[in-house]
């Protein structure tokens, strides 16, 4: 899974990716400062996978990794090629998801390229870049529909959905907010849209303001105000903070933030919204050689989640054999919920869970 993490210049965009990749991309207080994208992968934690490393000590621990980029500052007129507005369309492009680091921290020593602190404002700025950029591609495909209606009329449910989508976005909105559906949506995935990736507005909060709480701060309302108007996501989060809580040993980063009345980090939270987000789930295969987390889309059937691990295991697939993690926790080994008859049987059309402990039988 690769994400992209984008926002205006100055709004803590590169500090973050620095906290939660610990990868030392450039920050500093000039736009762009970010030019060439930055990369971090980061490892999903699981307590799951602890757990069945404790009964296996297999050779290889390997756990789900998310790809974080953090991509080049925005500005207005992007879309017509401004600042690094070609190189940042085409990063985007690339990615699964959107984390947009909104800035909702005053302070005298950062400059904000619009001079003031605006949440709204600036989440207006990018959606309407990449809204002005969806819009070219969206009447291009209008006109290549029109001409193929006339041969086919199993091509009208397609341009009635562009034309919504193209009044959408005329109108400064985003793909992902136009009413769809299950079949529209997925039609809206594959078409390449900027506006119909799905997005985590991270509410980039000065450590004053997150202490105080959250409840009550006009700029993370108006923010959770716009994220629930086009199905997104809101995480409120300190980029300052998450910067020392990176570079703190493990039982210090947890008691720092038992001291702040917070049982997991930013970057945990923020792998959680994205797992929530974008529907996926892990499922875990076990034993001497390894332990390991693989990520898939919820209501992945077995064939296709054997698929991940190798394409003959796909293709030879016979059978599964599941178990709940929580079930063989309970008999401590697989082989112990082998001899009481707890490891059941799938076939084809199981629909993994998230958590399933599974071993593929297969031919080829």
């Amino acid at each position: 899974m690769k994400l992209g993490i984008v926002g205006l210049p100055n709004v803590g965009k590169s500090t973050l990716f620095n906290a939660i990749t610990s990868a030392g991309a450039q920050s500093a207080n000039y736009p762009f400062c970010t030019i060439e994208p930055n990369v971090g992968v980061v490892d999903v934690p699981d307590k799951r996978l602890d757990a069945l490393a404790e009964i296996y000590h297999p050779v290889k621990y390997t756990p789900a990794s998310i790809e974080f980029v953090d991509i080049a500052g925005l500005v207005r007129g992007a879309s017509r090629g401004e600042g690094l507005g070609n190189k940042f369309l085409a990063n985007i492009r690339e990615v699964d998801a959107i984390v947009h680091v909104v800035r909702c921290f005053e302070s005298g020593d950062i400059i904000h390229v619009e001079g003031s602190v605006d949440p709204v404002r600036d989440i207006e700025t990018i959606n309407l870049e990449l809204a002005l950029a969806d819009l070219e591609a969206v009447e291009r495909r209008i006109e290549k529909t029109k001409k193929a209606l006339k041969g086919d009329k199993k091509y009208q449910a397609e341009l009635d959905l562009l034309e919504r989508v193209r009044d959408a976005l005329s109108e400064g909105h985003a793909a992902r907010s136009v009413e769809c559906s299950d079949e529209e949506r997925e039609f809206l995935d594959q078409a390449g849209l900027l506006t119909s990736k799905r997005v985590i507005y991270a509410a980039n909060l000065s450590e004053e303001d997150y202490a105080a709480g959250l409840d009550n701060n006009p700029r993370l309302q108006a923010v959770r105000a716009i994220a629930a108007e086009e199905h997104s996501e809101v995480l409120p989060i300190c980029a300052e903070l998450e910067a020392q809580i990176s570079t703190m040993e493990r039982e210090d980063k947890l008691m720092f933030l038992s001291e702040l009345g917070l049982e997991e980090s930013g970057l945990d939270r923020l792998i959680r919204s994205c797992y929530h987000l974008l529907g996926l789930i892990s499922f875990l295969t076990a034993g001497q050689p390894e332990v390991r987390a693989w990520t898939i889309v919820n209501g992945t059937k077995a064939p296709q989640a054997a698929g991940k691990i190798h394409s003959d295991i796909e293709r030879g697939f016979i059978r599964a054999e599941v178990i709940a993690f929580d079930a063989l926790m309970e008999f401590g080994s697989l082989a112990a919920a082998k001899e009481k008859g707890q490891i059941r049987s799938e076939g084809k059309e199981y629909v993994m869970k998230d958590g399933d402990v599974v071993h593929f039988l297969f031919n080829v």
